[in-house]
């Protein structure tokens, strides 16, 4: 039986074909699904000592409604429809704010590859929400990241593999892509 609400949560900084996996599990699990956003703002991204890229610029080149727009628009591509899902701001850094963006008694769904995912699903669980582990997996066994994605865009790769075609189609028309390789070139000036 299906539960009647989830939750899964991510930074989507640039959706991939890996997180459409996640995305989808997700929804087959429940009849509604939320789907939380993560760095929603840059006041609310928090250095990690597990993760320390994540709170860097080219790490989090993509706002909140363009990744918003990125989520819906693919979950349409996929057949979902508007009535099956809500995306919310996620700051997972501050777990205490959560309550505020998701319901407390929903299923909390995680996939687990690295120690910021134990010290997340440590940080759900600590404020009382029931997560449940939909698979374990190592960094190597992941389809592709968003790192690499942008780590592609910048070096002048093939990418368009690894995203979905409406997310494809909003990075060229939002011109995304190019100001991905701006703000790499300006992080690699402030390297000099």
């Amino acid at each position: 039986m299906k539960d009647k609400t989830g939750v899964i949560h991510g930074r989507f900084q640039m959706l991939h074909k890996g997180h459409m996996e996640y995305l989808l599990a997700g929804k087959e699990r429940c009849q509604h699904l939320i789907i939380g956003i993560c760095n929603p703002d840059p006041i609310l991204t928090k250095y990690s000592d597990a993760n320390p890229h994540r709170s860097l610029p080219l790490s989090n080149p993509l706002t909140y409604f363009e990744r918003y727009q990125m989520i819906q628009g693919s979950l349409l591509e996929n057949n979902i429809s508007m009535e099956e899902f809500d995306i919310v701001p996620f700051p997972i850094n501050y777990p205490e704010l959560l309550s505020n963006y998701a319901p407390k008694d929903a299923k909390y769904y995680m996939t687990i590859y690295d120690q910021w995912s134990m010290d997340k699903k440590a940080a759900l669980e600590e404020y009382g929400y029931h997560v449940e582990v939909m698979w374990q997996r190592t960094n190597e066994q992941k389809f592709t990241s968003g790192t690499e994605v942008r780590r592609r865009m910048v070096a002048g790769e093939s990418w368009h593999h690894l995203v979905t075609d409406f997310v494809y189609r909003y990075v060229k028309e939002h011109k995304i892509d190019i100001r991905i390789r701006q703000i790499a070139a300006e992080e690699g000036k402030s390297d000099d």
